[in-house]
């Protein structure tokens, strides 16, 4: 039986556990477009941050629809990502560590995934 993309799954990295999920949404913004969400939590929940990357459909850029269920995500002249693969979600989840992320700091951190797809196109493409 396939696996829901709604349970949360489990991700270690650097001794810390985090737990991930992709959703699918719809922009409120005046195009009303397609959004995915990426979230990652610390895990054991409580004990830390919540990191959301926030990938919203926009001119040259898409997110895979609802009835697809697929995680991908994508730009023209850079490139596609699945949001799906852990090794995408750890790429990810290392470049905003690196860019200054606390995952221990107890608040919510959302950022604009786009300024991290190229980067990880370079490198999990």
């Amino acid at each position: 039986m396939p696996r829901s993309s709604k349970k949360p799954r489990r991700l270690v990295a650097d001794g810390r556990t985090y737990m991930w999920t992709v959703r699918h949404g719809h922009c409120v913004l005046e195009n009303g477009g397609c959004r995915k969400t990426l979230t990652l939590r610390s895990h054991p929940s409580g004990t830390g941050g919540l990191l959301r990357f926030v990938f919203d459909e926009g001119p040259g850029r898409y997110v895979a629809g609802f009835t697809t269920g697929s995680g991908e995500v994508g730009a023209v002249g850079v490139g596609a990502l699945n949001l799906h693969e852990p090794g995408t979600v750890r790429f990810l989840l290392d470049t905003a560590l690196a860019r200054g992320w606390e995952p221990g700091e107890r608040r919510e951190a959302k950022v604009d995934g786009w300024t991290f797809l190229e980067a990880a196109v370079a490198v999990r493409g």
